[in-house]
C-alpha cells in the first residue's frame, strides 16, 4: 500500500502550518491500512461496517462475533454461503432487519458479479464509490471508510464526518463545527494527502479528549 514520504509529509506541514503544530505533537501518521483493516477480506469489511454503523463499539462488536459464529469456520461465512443463513438466524445474532438486508444485498452483489469486489484495489476512489454506494445500507462516509482504512487511498476527506469536522474547530479554534462545505474548503490544501490530515483529526479529538480539564 502506498505510504507517504517523509518529503510529501514535510510539504503537507509547510502548506497548512497549523496542521503542521499539530503534527509535531501528535503520533505520527502510521500508514493506511492499519493492522485491523489488513486481516479482514474486502468482504468482510464492508460487511463489518455495515453492522457497525451507529452502534457503541463494544454493542457492534458483540453482533458482528454472534453473526460470525452462525457458520463454520472462522469469520463471517463467504458472501454464497451467508445468502443461506435464514433471516431468524440473522435477527437472533442481533442484527436488526435493515442491517439484515443490507448484508444480504451485500453478499448478493458479491456472489452474481453486480459488485467486482476483487477489483476494487484497482479502481478510481469515484468509482469505488460509486460502486459501492450501489449497495443497501452503503453510504458515501462507508465507502470512503473503506477507501482510507482497507484500501490506504492518501488523498480521502470525508467531509461529513463529525471526527473531522470536531477535529477541525479544535484545530483552528472555532466556536461551531464547519460544514461539509467548509471542510472541503479549508482542507483542499492538504491534497494530495487529505487522508493524513484527516487521520490527524481524529488524533486532535483523542488528545483534547485526553487532556486534563481544569477543576474551578
Amino acid at each position: 500500500m502506498p505510504c507517504p514520504s517523509p518529503v510529501q509529509l514535510r510539504a503537507l506541514r509547510r502548506r497548512d502550518p497549523v496542521l503542521g503544530q499539530a503534527m509535531r505533537r501528535l503520533p505520527a501518521f502510521p500508514g493506511f491500512p492499519d493492522a485491523s483493516g489488513r486481516r479482514l477480506s474486502h468482504w468482510q469489511s464492508l460487511a463489518r461496517a455495515i453492522v457497525f454503523q451507529q452502534l457503541a463499539y463494544k454493542a457492534a462488536d458483540t453482533i458482528f462475533q454472534h453473526t460470525c459464529a452462525l457458520t463454520k469456520g472462522r469469520g463471517l461465512a463467504p458472501p454464497k454461503d451467508f445468502l443461506q443463513i435464514p433471516l431468524p438466524c440473522l435477527r437472533a445474532a442481533g442484527l436488526s432487519a435493515n442491517k439484515a438486508a443490507s448484508l444480504r444485498d451485500l453478499a448478493a452483489h458479491i456472489e452474481d458479479g453486480r459488485l467486482p469486489i476483487r477489483s476494487l484495489g484497482r479502481f478510481s476512489d469515484e468509482r469505488v464509490i460509486a460502486e459501492l454506494t450501489a449497495v443497501r445500507g452503503i453510504g458515501v462516509w462507508t465507502a470512503q471508510m473503506f477507501l482510507l482504512f482497507k484500501l490506504g487511498r492518501l488523498d480521502v476527506l470525508p467531509t461529513t464526518d463529525l471526527g473531522i469536522q470536531e477535529g477541525l474547530r479544535l484545530l483552528d479554534g472555532s466556536a461551531k463545527r464547519p460544514t461539509p462545505k467548509e471542510v472541503e474548503k479549508r482542507c483542499a490544501v492538504w491534497a494530495p494527502l487529505r487522508s493524513v490530515g484527516s487521520w490527524m483529526m481524529y488524533r486532535v479529538v483523542e488528545s483534547a479528549r485526553a487532556a486534563p480539564q481544569a477543576d474551578f
